[in-house]
């Protein structure tokens, strides 16, 4: 936001605003939408550099396909890099762009708020 506000202040604002389009509520959720990108984006602000496989080790419900898909995804939206290293056997890793590690705080309040509201199994 280009001005900070309370969170009683943007709750005012948001419901009291119309939806536009460019709201950046709405272009963030858009941004985390889908099934696999929150669980993506969470590994990589837990380890600065991941392989593929290692990513796939992580979150093991993912196919290779999708998980091909959705980095290719952040990549196009900034959100995360990809660098390809010529070797043999060839060997790629991805972390975090600046934009990407804006996402810790964001992270950081959704394990406050699972600490407080979703009792441990």
């Amino acid at each position: 936001m280009k001005t900070e506000l309370t969170p009683e202040q943007f709750l005012k604002k948001l419901t009291h605003e119309d939806l536009r389009p460019d709201c950046p509520t709405r272009r963030a959720l858009e941004l985390l939408n889908g099934k696999w990108r929150t669980y993506i984006l969470y590994e990589l602000c837990r380890h600065p550099t991941l392989r593929f496989g290692a990513l796939k080790k992580a979150i093991p419900l993912i196919t290779s396909t999708m998980l091909t898909s959705t980095l290719r995804d952040l990549q196009s939206l900034n959100i995360i890099t990809r660098k390809q290293f010529n070797e043999i056997p060839p060997r790629v890793e991805y972390s975090l762009t600046e934009s990407g590690k804006a996402l810790f705080p964001v992270f950081y309040e959704i394990a406050k708020w699972g600490e407080t509201y979703l009792p441990a199994k």
